[in-house]
């Protein structure tokens, strides 16, 4: 078994242990709340490659931790618990279909209000048992950091503010069609780079030793936070132009919603008259799959898809070439540098 793979195994554990006990206690109270952890299993324990956990577990190496301890694990399934918190949540922002090629929560939540003919409005039924069983998956996430050390738990609060903040602000981005490159990048960076990269290598190094983790973050961040945003536009690239059978989400979804990208703010830079024309149909009521085509072809044609290649292997070279061998411990650093390539690398 490949290191990733038992990092992978090691943390699944934690993330079924962690959603049976809950679910064994609350059902005693209420039958009804089965859906509740049938949902959170779902996604929580429907696949992924981990990322977030991986990182935090080299941290944890890089400044001394024991590979084998199982604390990093706990850290790795409680940022994943948070990871899927959020997404119960932006898909109710979203108001998206399917999340992973299944329907999302809130639309089979809907759906099941409908099949019962509860009483009140499916769609906000759906919406608000969605955001309730997001709420849970966070007090989830929660308790799986009881036992980290002051230093660490500082840094987790750290990433759950910068988290919610880069949502609100990729949520207002949308609403008022930001499209200015420097607040695109800005949104990237809160909304998805730095709970991804940087705060799980930091959580990792805390925990496992608070000066020598503390020693390491400034470079922790001068690899994580590129790293990080190259992550999240390749994220936005397939969430362009991606597959949906391999993505699991719309193809275009970014553009029926009218997401402040980094790529389409360069493309809005880049665009001539007419091209702007098209590019303004983005985020509109009523967007068919021909319009999203139209935008697919001018935001490739303005040169913003090749200018986000070029910027993504550059940032992936600026992280790498931040990491100091001296100063890491164990085998960190060519898991780092093999980290770099799959975050970047990625169809997924």
């Amino acid at each position: 078994m490949s290191e990733a793979s038992a990092i992978i195994s090691r943390v699944n554990e934690v993330l079924s242990s962690a959603v049976d006990n809950e679910r064994q206690a609350w059902t005693r109270v209420d039958e009804d709340l089965e859906t509740v952890f049938d949902e959170i299993e779902s996604l929580v324990l429907g696949g992924g490659k981990r990322l977030r956990p991986q990182f935090a577990h080299w941290g944890w190496v890089a400044a001394g931790g024991d590979p084998a301890d199982g604390q990093q694990f706990r850290i790795g399934a409680a940022i994943e618990l948070l990871h899927v918190f959020a997404l119960f949540h932006d898909d109710v922002i979203d108001d998206a279909e399917t999340r992973r090629g299944n329907t999302t929560t809130h639309r089979r939540m809907s759906d099941m209000h409908s099949a019962q003919q509860m009483a009140g409005e499916s769609r906000r039924f759906g919406e608000g048992a969605a955001i309730l069983i997001g709420d849970i998956t966070y007090v989830m996430s929660d308790k799986l950091m009881d036992d980290v050390s002051s230093g660490a738990r500082s840094i987790w609060h750290d990433l759950r503010m910068e988290m919610n903040i880069g949502q609100y602000l990729d949520t207002l981005g949308s609403a008022r069609r930001e499209r200015r490159i420097e607040v695109a990048e800005r949104i990237c960076r809160y909304k998805s780079a730095k709970y991804t990269i940087e705060r799980p290598l930091h959580l990792g190094a805390v925990a496992a030793n608070r000066d020598t983790g503390s020693a390491l973050m400034p470079m922790l961040s001068a690899y994580g936070l590129p790293l990080g945003d190259a992550f999240q536009m390749r994220d936005d690239m397939l969430g362009a132009f991606g597959d949906s059978s391999i993505t699991g989400k719309p193809v275009g979804g970014d553009f029926l919603e009218g997401k402040p990208t980094p790529m389409l703010a360069r493309a809005y830079a880049l665009a001539s008259a007419s091209q702007l024309k098209i590019l303004d149909s983005i985020g509109t009521p009523g967007m068919s799959s021909g319009d999203v085509s139209a935008v697919q072809e001018v935001v490739s044609a303005t040169g913003a898809v090749a200018e986000m290649e070029s910027l993504i292997v550059s940032l992936r070279d600026e992280a790498v070439a931040s990491l100091d061998k001296q100063m890491i411990q164990g085998a960190s650093y060519e898991a780092l540098l093999e980290l770099a390539d799959a975050v970047t690398q990625r169809d997924i």
